[in-house]
């Protein structure tokens, strides 16, 4: 530690860098300004959701409603791939759907090669006896994954509605009449339901997620809803108009986020997205870090992908306008912020030799906006999400190093999606595991985590290095880090090894009753 204080020291005095070295610190300071610019944008984004809030709060009384005789028909679409452990849990809660059953459908997509085949077929037979309109249907091959599942069901599909879900997914009894009234309006082409989170309290790994998809629902959606600019059918928990499916070219599996880019085509076309963070659709999340990891590396490519594909074409779409298309831009390259957090762990190190330790004044006027802005705009984007629930904003904040800590555990995983999706479109479609009723059943195999456990070792030097020289804002996000990539790296270990679930807190139930607040 005295070498390279010594080291730091010698910097400092004469500051002689050469050209490498001036890269470095220039660099260091891009990358800076590229997560304040993320981070700015999630202050504006936490704006515009309080300034359009009325907005979104009108739009759950739709200015017209059908009369009980004039109901569309809907069709429940259930594309389910090796989901042993949910997919009697997810029909039976559809099965009970409040809606009349000359007007419902339901189809099973399956696309198993295991039990799951079996349990879905005997679900179908037994609510078919009961007078229910449900198919069991298996395509000759799985073409397309989830995209293909979709397209080939809606080519026999009997609804001018399509409703789906996932099978993590435990639809509530209400689903359809809460939404169907939208579709008196014929501009309306997607109506979206906000997650709930059966087993938000299931570890800590469970609530940060939990925390980062309220802020996706409560401050991002309803902030580009309320403000008119396009967001996107989340993939599940949400219905469409048939029409609008196929006016905008249907389901194409050219991308992982299928649900992104018909989104984006559908409002392209002038079809109308409503958002409702007041219907609660409980969905179960990952507890293992593999199918978290395998999960959001599949969004991040995805996304990454549409937007190669559609983000051209959305700048020069008209009549949007400006903020419509900055805010475009925002949401299909967010997860760039991954290669960003990945270049700054492993810049903080250099930087901080190369930096010299800054005075009081250079802290109040570089330092500490610069903190604010990469992480000031975090707690307040996260905390809204959180009172919007009826829930303390403190248990945002505390959360906050835990979720800045995971982001950058997850960066080399999901810094290597982001260069797949500018290498490649589409891809092996990856599922999530499910846990269901059975801890266990399904597992990722993943490799070992050799860049975390890399960059976890060099993030606790930076820590102590920054310890040594004075680099106070410096330290707690070079613990973070550490802290992150240790965290990451022990939970894939783990999970290979089959270990059991450390730190579980609750037990997901068949039908639990779901503990979230309505947005107000």
């Amino acid at each position: 530690m005295d070498d390279i204080s010594k080291l730091g020291f010698c910097y400092r005095s004469s500051m002689n860098l050469n050209v490498a070295e001036i890269a470095i610190v220039g660099l260091y300071f891009l990358i800076l300004a590229g997560l304040c610019t993320l981070g700015a944008h999630r202050a504006f984004a936490t704006f515009m959701a309080r300034k359009y809030r009325h907005v979104v709060e009108q739009a759950a009384y739709p200015a017209e409603r059908f009369n009980e005789d004039e109901l569309p028909t809907v069709t429940i679409q259930l594309p389910v791939y090796n989901e042993a452990t949910v997919v009697a849990r997810l029909i039976d809660a559809v099965a009970k759907m409040d809606y009349p059953l000359d007007r419902l459908e339901v189809q099973v997509l399956d696309d198993s090669s295991d039990e799951t085949r079996t349990i879905a077929e005997s679900k179908v037979t037994e609510y078919e006896a009961k007078g229910l309109d449900i198919q069991y249907v298996r395509r000759p091959t799985r073409d397309g994954y989830k995209a293909g599942a979709l397209d080939y069901g809606l080519k026999t599909a009997k609804g001018e509605l399509i409703a789906m879900f996932d099978a993590d997914f435990v639809p509530q009894r209400d689903f359809l009449r809460q939404l169907v009234d939208h579709f008196t309006d014929d501009g309306v082409g997607m109506v979206q339901t906000r997650w709930a989170h059966m087993n938000r309290d299931a570890n800590l790994m469970t609530q940060v997620q939990a925390l980062m998809l309220d802020g996706h629902h409560l401050v991002e959606n309803t902030a580009r809803f309320g403000s008119g600019c396009f967001f996107n059918f989340a993939g599940t928990g949400g219905m469409w108009r048939r029409s609008a499916i196929d006016i905008a070219g249907g389901w194409e599996h050219d991308t992982l986020t299928e649900d992104l880019d018909l989104s984006y085509r559908a409002q392209m076309k002038g079809y109308r997205f409503i958002y409702r963070p007041d219907v609660l659709t409980p969905s179960e999340l990952p507890e293992e870090m593999s199918a978290l990891r395998a999960q959001q590396h599949r969004w991040a490519k995805g996304t990454v992908q549409t937007a190669r594909k559609l983000l051209p074409v959305v700048m020069r779409h008209q009549p949007m306008t400006l903020h419509q298309r900055i805010e475009a831009a925002f949401h299909m390259l967010p997860h760039f912020a991954y290669p960003l957090m990945l270049a700054m762990g492993v810049l903080l190190l250099p930087a901080m030799i190369l930096i010299p330790a800054a005075d009081f004044q250079t802290l109040m006027l570089i330092d500490l906006p610069l903190c604010f802005g990469t992480t000031g705009s975090i707690a307040l984007f996260y905390s809204t999400a959180e009172v919007r629930q009826g829930r303390s904003a403190w248990g945002a904040i505390k959360r906050l190093p835990l979720l800045i800590g995971l982001g950058a555990g997850l960066s080399p995983h999901l810094t290597g999606a982001v260069w797949s999706g500018m290498r490649s479109m589409a891809g092996e479609f990856v599922r999530t595991p499910k846990r269901g009723e059975s801890l266990g059943r399904y597992r990722m195999v993943a490799k070992i985590p050799f860049a975390e456990l890399f960059l976890a070792v060099l993030s606790t030097v930076s820590f102590l290095v920054a310890l040594d020289t004075g680099h106070w804002f410096a330290a707690p996000f070079a613990g973070l880090f550490a802290w992150g990539y240790s965290y990451v790296s022990y939970q894939v270990v783990k999970d290979q090894l089959g270990v059991p679930m450390f730190g579980r807190l609750g037990r997901l139930g068949r039908g639990k009753p779901v503990t979230e607040t309505a947005a107000s």
